[in-house]
């Protein structure tokens, strides 16, 4: 059958609740896609368009592994029934020779017992959402927001459920790497981290905030700093033992793995997203009316996703100015993300991305001895 199964390096991130969520953190670049979503049902995945996306996506994997992502907004307003039966219709759709692996991305404020059980039971990864110690997790999200953030990650310790944080570095906590690092280490006791740096561009602020100098946004050279505070606090006593998303990818590239997260890759296009009504997008930050790829109750998802449009929208990263052509670091960059390509290079040509100089500073600090590590494990293979 034509579109019968996808690439492999494909991914979907799911929003069973859309955009909607029970916080409202001030950075939040979701929270602004409510307006595409009007009337009664916005908010929940229905039961018929979560048995066919399920039954599609696991059809759609040519190899043995199938992974759900699940996100939001906040997933966890549909409570535990709705992954129940998510899980259920993955057992039912999944044929032998398969298996099927669910992440879960969470505020962390609605968890309880009967979500501790019912995550440990089905071996979910939780990626918590905790920017650091409460006054810099406070910040953005708002406050008392901690309090239930931490009653969350208490209930996944209580039930042993597999962890990863998730904190955004913003302006309120860039300075403080060191501190979020020790804070998740020591006090969380979490040993998966990913830091995100927020970016937001004027344009997409929202209207009490506009500021042309973004001011809730990471600051370039303070994201370097901040990546290179926590390589050295890292390196001496928690290599092997703590595993930072960013260090992992930049040790990938390295040894020629293809890049773990797309935001490095040549080309992206591969990580799309689908709402809760079915409607399919290009990808997590270009959620919009021009990015609409259709809907699964109207073409089937591997179609949808093999599309010209799609396809041109992944090749469209390729465009890069010539400063990024000739940078050292390309290799390890790609030019990130198009979503914080804002400025213009030093020679005026578009695209360069907001992030540059920062990446450049956290480059050039650990590439040195992530190149001893990459060689010193490739002689250790060899014999």
């Amino acid at each position: 059958m034509p579109h019968e199964s996808l690439s492999p390096a494909f991914s979907i991130i799911a929003k069973p609740a859309g955009p909607f969520c029970n916080l409202d953190c001030r950075y939040c670049f979701y929270l602004p896609k409510r307006s595409l979503f009007p009337g009664k049902q916005a908010g929940r995945m229905s039961v018929e368009t979560l048995e066919l996306f399920v039954r599609q996506y696991i059809a759609s994997q040519p190899g043995p592994e199938v992974h759900f992502i699940w996100q939001g907004g906040e997933p966890a307003l549909l409570g535990p029934a709705f992954f129940r039966n998510a899980f259920e219709l993955q057992v039912k759709h999944c044929p032998s020779g398969k298996r099927v692996s669910n992440s879960l991305q969470t505020n962390g404020t609605l968890l309880d017992d009967e979500w501790g059980a019912l995550l440990k039971e089905h071996d979910v990864l939780v990626g918590l959402s905790l920017d650091g110690p409460q006054n810099l997790h406070e910040a953005n999200r708002g406050k008392k927001t901690f309090a239930a953030a931490m009653r969350g990650l208490e209930c996944l310790h209580k039930y042993a459920v597999r962890l990863s944080a998730l904190t955004c570095i913003s302006r309120a906590n860039q300075e403080c790497g060191r501190e979020v690092y020790r804070f998740l280490r020591d006090a969380c006791g979490l040993q998966l981290l990913q830091f995100i740096p927020v970016v937001i561009p004027a344009a997409d602020e929202p209207a009490n905030l506009a500021s042309p100098a973004n001011p809730l946004s990471v600051q370039t050279l303070a994201y370097g700093k901040f990546l290179c505070d926590i390589f050295d606090e890292w390196l001496p006593r928690d290599f092997g033992r703590i595993f930072v998303q960013q260090f992992e990818v930049t040790l990938a590239m390295l040894v020629g793995l293809p890049p773990p997260l797309c935001i490095y890759a040549e080309e992206c296009g591969r990580a799309a997203v689908l709402e809760h009504d079915g409607r399919l997008y290009s990808c997590d930050h270009f959620v919009s009316p021009e990015h609409t790829l259709g809907s699964l109750h109207d073409r089937p998802l591997a179609e949808l996703l093999n599309s010209a449009r799609q396809k041109t929208f992944g090749q469209a990263k390729r465009a890069l100015p010539r400063a990024c052509r000739l940078c050292e670091f390309l290799e390890l960059c790609h030019g990130e993300c198009p979503k914080n390509r804002l400025l213009p290079s030093p020679a005026g040509q578009p695209n360069l991305n907001y992030l540059c100089a920062g990446l450049k500073t956290y480059f050039a600090h650990t590439l040195p001895i992530f190149t001893k590590i990459t060689r010193d494990l490739t002689q250790k293979i060899k014999f």
